[in-house]
């Protein structure tokens, strides 16, 4: 069974960066698309970005392109999302999550399309 941990959460000024990492244990690394998503105080859980199985292809919401950059470490089994020029309404639980894919470059990026979620990490920003 596929378990996800999130990391690298906190509280930091706009402007700043952070790295999030989602470390991935029980299954097959490099056969499951991986996501990231966040939820604001109040709202509804929203895609941010994800990444295909074999990393070769990406997708990210339209609020954090050229901001925001997810990537995958095959030696650590990690996937990181990398968040620069952060802002206030960046500040919320953010989320990782994965499924099984068979074709390796699939992208998902609707919540209902994964199977296993992380416990989230907080993120907030402060203006």
């Amino acid at each position: 069974q596929v378990q996800l941990v999130e990391s690298g959460g906190g509280l930091v000024q706009a402007g700043d960066s952070l790295t999030l990492s989602c470390a991935v244990s029980g299954s097959t690394f490099s056969r499951n698309c991986v996501g990231w998503f966040r939820q604001p105080p109040g709202q509804e859980r929203e895609f941010v970005a994800a990444i295909s199985a074999s990393g070769g292809n990406t997708n990210y919401a339209d609020s954090v392109k050229g901001r925001f950059t997810i990537s995958r470490d095959s030696a650590r089994s990690t996937v990181v999302l990398q968040m620069n020029s952060l802002k206030p309404e960046d500040t919320a639980v953010y989320y990782c999550a994965a499924v099984y894919t068979f074709n390796s470059r699939q992208v998902l990026t609707f919540r209902g399309q994964y199977v296993t979620w992380g416990q989230g990490t907080q993120v907030t920003v402060s203006s």
